[in-house]
């Protein structure tokens, strides 16, 4: 058992002259692919996260900006707000009120 722990950890065991050495290789050369695959998947996930975080953040903003807006849009269909902005043009509200015109065939 310590004389396989040392092997291990000498690596003296991916050298060694045995016919299984090619297979320890390939298995060896696999797990390192598959750390690197990993790893890989790791660092695609946390950029994805950051990503989401980023993009989460601009939507707050511009959902604030939207109720913003149509705030300020309410105050201005106000009817004494278009009184306001349409008399600086010299126009003001009829005294009288609007006749209907009734079409007969």
């Amino acid at each position: 058992m310590k004389n396989g722990l040392l092997d291990i950890l000498r690596g003296s065991f991916l050298v060694s002259e045995e016919a299984g050495a090619i297979k320890r290789w390939r298995f060896f050369l696999f797990m390192s692919l598959l750390a690197i695959i990993m790893i890989s998947s790791s660092h695609s996930a946390d950029q994805k996260a950051h990503l989401i975080a980023e993009l989460n953040e601009d939507v707050q903003e511009l959902r604030s900006e939207f109720v913003d807006t149509r705030s300020k849009l309410q105050k201005l269909k106000l009817e004494s707000k278009i009184k306001e902005e349409v008399g600086k043009m010299g126009l003001r509200p009829s005294k009288n009120p609007p006749k209907k015109i009734k079409v007969t065939n």
